[in-house]
């Protein structure tokens, strides 16, 4: 068991970091790829906001995704990434995962993403806590 310790923890960071990543950046390239999609997902979820912001705001996400996403694969300044990401990520659970409320045909899939984002979060603040690991470039001066 011991042995396996030592491995979770040498590697343990890096391989969480790729799998966590891969999330935020497989999600930003479908968002580049799809983008009237999103827009138009996200306009329905916003209905006042104009066209215009709308394409803003997804404009940001998709800087917070794939930006952050690489940070954290890399694990350079992966806490600043963490951080920025969890931060975004608590509007983007509470706006389209708001499943309170919700007719129950659509409220068991809205509470499974909500939960879902939350242990991501939960992910981001393990990184924020504990940094990159060993394999990442740039120092970690926490």
């Amino acid at each position: 068991m011991k042995g396996a310790c030592k491995w979770a923890q040498q590697y343990g960071p890096l391989i969480g970091r790729l799998l966590l990543s891969n999330l935020f950046i497989v999600a930003g390239f479908k968002k580049i790829t799809g983008f009237v999609g999103a827009a138009e997902y996200m306009a329905a979820k916003m209905p006042s906001l104009d066209p215009n912001l709308i394409k803003l705001m997804l404009v940001l996400t998709i800087a917070i995704e794939l930006g952050g996403g690489l940070m954290i694969l890399v694990g350079w300044q992966a806490r600043w990434a963490a951080t920025i990401i969890f931060l975004w990520m608590i509007p983007v659970t509470l706006l389209f995962h708001a499943y309170w409320g919700l007719p129950p045909d659509q409220m068991q899939m809205q509470f499974i993403q909500f939960q879902k984002n939350l242990a991501i979060m939960g992910a981001l603040l393990f990184i924020v806590a504990q940094g990159p690991g060993a394999y990442s470039l740039g120092k970690d001066n926490c």
